[in-house]
């Protein structure tokens, strides 16, 4: 099995774990304190991601973009340079940002989010910017190695470490009000991290070859050479993702303006937003593991074939991504538009946001495409242009929540129209970019294929559900998700979408399942 699929299969069990850990966490944290709480974490939540992506300057991509490259030549000394460097960059940063978000929070939670109650989840979250600008530089060396076992199981713990303190923490402050109690549950997501960067810290003392301590200040003043190789591909990526970051932003500004002028109140507002973002979105989103894992492989895999110049193991590697995100994805969808109701009262003990998630799910399909398409580009040197075409899909997002999310016959409907506006346009940016750059070959009958696919074992879920009234919903759920596993699989090998070699590559029951296939 190669290094890729190798980081992917590892990334993909930790990131499955990781998501349900996390879906936990949602779950609990929506339960104990409703879509009100939930509301008032979501709307503080996109500035931490802002403040992040300011102190993380786009340097773990970079990291793991030139230490792939430094190691196909075996150059530890640039390695180590490229290291110092960044720790040096994403800790000053780090120095600047967390006090100016503890400066800013009350006027953000005054005056642009129209709540005051986010001033306290505001000041939680702010101790964990530097501590996740550390374990980013030493994820993106170990990805760059194309060694995702620290960052696979870093995640695994921060999740359980967060799911542990999580109940504890929102209960203990729930009595002092919902604002506390919000406030908890961001304080259980900085000790999470904290203990993630405790075991990365550990692994790196463990695996590293040379001592970061060493010639620290000297390799500091000679790295004006690396900085600007990292900033070649880090500010192009950082402006990727600060467009994302400003975006989502403002987008719970936006939507709480937005929601005012269509005579919607602020707490019924937030509750809104809180159903959508806190309750659905997390559903859509849990799928994605899938996403996340293929592009963080991607990225150090596209790298080294680009180094050297081999263009037919690029697009392989895209191809295999493509076809993997798509046939997952198509599950997921299938699975959440068909239950989209009894998933919610399993999950939330209410239908909120089922409504959220029968208008969005459709489209997640191009979503999930968008990681994989933004890690090859940045492989191949083409951040800016994944820049502009984010900045277009958020610039269009944020006009379109503001234009339907103001008028009362669309309400919060509007802002979800807008969230997906966005994503389909930078997904379909991309694409086009992709096919203007590498030499890639669409396989229209395959994507064909699975959509009709998609459609039978849809219906088969439809078919099937109506008849388990007699047992309990979870049971219904879990029958009616095995019918419509089971049809979607046999379906795909009858199409023979899915080959013998590739079911191989599948870890302990591949071989089994290879007997199946047609070729």
């Amino acid at each position: 099995m190669s290094k890729f699929l190798k980081g992917t299969m590892i990334l993909l069990a930790a990131g499955l774990v990781t998501r349900v850990l996390g879906f936990i966490n949602r779950i609990v944290i929506a339960r104990s304190i409703g879509a009100e709480g939930v509301g008032l974490y979501m709307m503080a939540y996109p500035t931490f991601i802002l403040a992040v992506t300011i102190t993380q300057l786009g340097l773990p991509v970079a990291i793991s973009k030139h230490v792939a490259e430094a190691e196909a030549v075996g150059d530890a000394r640039k390695t180590k340079k490229i290291l110092v460097v960044s720790l040096a960059t994403t800790i000053s940063l780090s120095l600047i940002i967390t006090p100016a978000l503890i400066i800013l929070a009350p006027y953000l939670s005054e005056t642009l989010f129209t709540d005051p109650r986010t001033h306290l989840p505001l000041l939680a979250i702010a101790p964990v910017v530097p501590i996740i600008a550390v374990s980013s530089v030493i994820r993106g060396y170990f990805q760059g190695k194309q060694n995702m076992k620290p960052a696979a199981y870093s995640q695994l713990l921060e999740q359980a470490v967060r799911i542990t303190l999580i109940a504890a923490m929102t209960t203990a402050f729930l009595p002092y009000g919902i604002e506390y109690a919000a406030a908890g549950a961001m304080l259980a997501s900085v000790v999470g991290e904290l203990v993630s960067l405790a075991y990365l810290l550990t692994a790196f003392k463990l695996k590293k070859k040379f001592r970061v301590r060493k010639q620290f200040f000297q390799f500091i003043q000679s790295g004006k050479a690396t900085f600007k190789e990292l900033m070649s591909v880090a500010l192009p990526t950082t402006g990727s993702r600060m467009i994302g970051s400003l975006a989502w932003f403002f987008e719970p500004i936006v939507v709480a303006h937005s929601l005012a002028l269509a005579g919607v109140a602020t707490i019924a507002a937030t509750q809104s937003y809180g159903a959508l973002t806190g309750f659905a979105m997390p559903l859509l989103m849990l799928p994605s593991f899938i996403t996340h894992a293929l592009s963080t492989s991607l990225v150090p895999a596209i790298s080294e074939a680009y180094s050297k110049k081999n263009m037919k193991l690029i697009e392989y590697r895209l191809q295999q991504a493509l076809k993997l995100v798509f046939i997952s994805g198509g599950l997921a969808v299938v699975i959440l538009y068909v239950l989209a109701e009894p998933l919610m009262y399993i999950i939330y003990d209410s239908s909120t946001g089922a409504g959220f998630i029968k208008l969005m799910a459709p489209f997640f399909l191009l979503y999930f495409f968008q990681g994989p398409l933004q890690a090859a580009l940045q492989a191949l040197d083409y951040a800016r242009a994944a820049m502009i075409n984010s900045l277009i899909g958020a610039v269009v997002k944020i006009a379109v929540i503001f234009a339907l999310a103001s008028q009362p016959a669309f309400g919060i409907n509007g802002v979800a129209i807008g969230m997906l506006v966005g994503f389909v346009l930078v997904t379909l940016l991309h694409m086009a970019t992709i096919l203007k750059k590498v030499s890639f070959t669409f396989h229209i009958r395959d994507y064909m294929k699975t959509f009709i696919i998609m459609g039978l074992s849809g219906w088969a879920g439809y078919f099937t559900y109506p008849y388990l009234h007699d047992y309990s919903m979870l049971i219904s759920i879990i029958i009616c998700i095995s019918v419509i596993v089971l049809v979607y699989f046999i379906l795909l090998l009858l199409f023979g979408l899915l080959t013998k070699h590739e079911l191989r590559q599948v870890p302990w029951i591949g071989g089994f399942l290879s007997i199946f296939a047609s070729k």
